[in-house]
């Protein structure tokens, strides 16, 4: 049995196609790597307890912060308060979101007094949750003007919190009689899909 022979045509119109599939190639490779790289009159800062694996996502609220001072101790409480401040304020946002959310898909009598009473809980229960926050990352530099520079990286469960605020809104007289759970947590769940995709 003979082997097929290939006709000239045929090999110079291959071996055409590879080339120019290899040139398309190159272009691409090479922007990509001009995108990642700062300008020559620039230099790249990496910040510590930061990037993709610090973002907030469906199962956790997620904040990081920089402290700074001549003392250990208030560099890492300075770094705390502002990662907590910054978990609170992410916090708030989008359970005033799931909030609105929910109360305009129900059928509820006076919404604008139930969505300020549902705010009212939501910061209360806010601020208490934020004392069992968890720290994923934590750094100490020392800089060259003998100041200590912390690097924090904090976490709170989404369902730990969606349970607490379950558990206190069912306890409210006036919200019980709307409050729908599997609603509520159908709402929450859909806006913490949502901060995922939104980074």
């Amino acid at each position: 049995m003979s082997t097929p022979t290939l006709r000239p045509a045929t090999l110079v119109l291959s071996a055409a196609l590879l080339a120019a599939g290899m040139a398309s190639c190159k272009p691409k490779k090479k922007i990509a790597e001009n995108n990642t790289q700062p300008p020559p009159n620039e230099v790249e800062v990496v910040v510590l307890c930061s990037g993709p694996e610090y973002f907030t996502n469906k199962e956790f609220f997620r904040a990081n912060a920089v402290g700074e001072s001549m003392d250990q101790q208030t560099a890492k409480s300075k770094a705390l308060n502002a990662a907590r401040g910054q978990l609170a304020a992410d916090i708030n946002t989008a359970v005033k979101r799931v909030v609105d959310n929910y109360v305009n898909s129900r059928e509820l009598n006076n919404k604008e007094e139930i969505a300020e009473r549902f705010e009212g809980l939501t910061r209360e229960v806010t601020d208490q949750r934020l004392s069992g926050t968890r720290t994923i990352c934590e750094k100490l530099t020392k800089t060259p003007q003998n100041t200590y520079k912390s690097y924090l990286a904090i976490e709170l469960s989404a369902q730990d919190l969606l349970s607490e605020y379950n558990e206190r809104l069912s306890q409210d007289e006036r919200l019980r009689i709307d409050y729908d759970y599997e609603k509520f947590k159908e709402t929450f769940d859909k806006e913490m899909e949502k901060l995922k995709n939104e980074r």
